[in-house]
């Protein structure tokens, strides 16, 4: 998936729309993914190393053939030393094939559990949060609207004056809009209804202020 120039007029247009009615402030990023997931890789790796195991633990005669293939037939049975050797070489292979396979990221995201994607796609959006949005504005009404590409999923997190007044369960019809539209590969929709959801509701909880001013930047953050 990939933004147009089209998509991020749609969404800062949106987000000016929508504060038009409400003294709140949106912020809106995009990032291609929240993590990298190397620990995934890494634990899958370490899994094949324990599959590998589990083999030669069932077919032991296994190692004792692979040995025999380059080491002297006139030495007779081989001994430990010479079949730990055979294990080893077989786990660190294992563990380099498998870390090279999920070099690709599209297969180390769909072996990544999704509680595990939730927690970094949550945790990245309240660093930036934090960074972007957080009692940045006169009266602690700034929100965070921030959507994962790559793992499908997407975080709304309102600030101090927001937080006390609005349940977190107001937000669904934003989420599920900008969820649904990017799943069909269209994010910029997505986006740009989930802000016009959210100026729904900070319109009825924060109408505009009389010297209302735009606070935070409307455009579209893009990381």
């Amino acid at each position: 998936m990939r933004l147009t120039d089209e998509d991020r007029t749609r969404v800062a247009s949106a987000v000016a729309a929508a504060e038009l009615h409400t003294a709140g402030e949106i912020v809106t990023i995009v990032a291609r993914r929240s993590d990298k997931y190397h620990d995934v890789a890494l634990h899958w790796a370490v899994l094949a190393m324990l599959f590998v195991l589990a083999l030669l633990a069932l077919r032991p005669d296994a190692a004792v053939w692979l040995h025999g293939l380059v080491a002297d037939p006139w030495d007779g049975a081989p001994a430990p030393g010479g079949l730990f050797t055979v294990a080893l070489v077989l786990l660190v292979v294992a563990f380099l094939i498998v870390r090279a396979i999920l070099a690709y990221m599209p297969l180390r995201l769909a072996l990544t559990p999704g509680s595990t994607e939730a927690r970094r796609v949550h945790a990245r959006a309240l660093a930036l949060f934090r960074a972007s949005a957080e009692a940045r504005t006169r009266d602690a009404t700034g929100v965070l609207l921030y959507l994962s590409l790559d793992e499908h999923r997407a975080e709304i997190i309102a600030d101090a004056a927001i937080h006390s007044r609005v349940a977190p369960d107001v937000w669904g019809a934003a989420m599920a809009g900008l969820i649904a539209a990017t799943r069909d590969g269209r994010p910029g929709d997505g986006m740009a209804e989930a802000v016009r959801q959210i100026g729904i509701v900070l319109a009825e909880h924060f109408p505009p202020r009389i010297d209302d001013t735009n606070e935070l930047p409307d455009r579209l953050i893009e990381l």
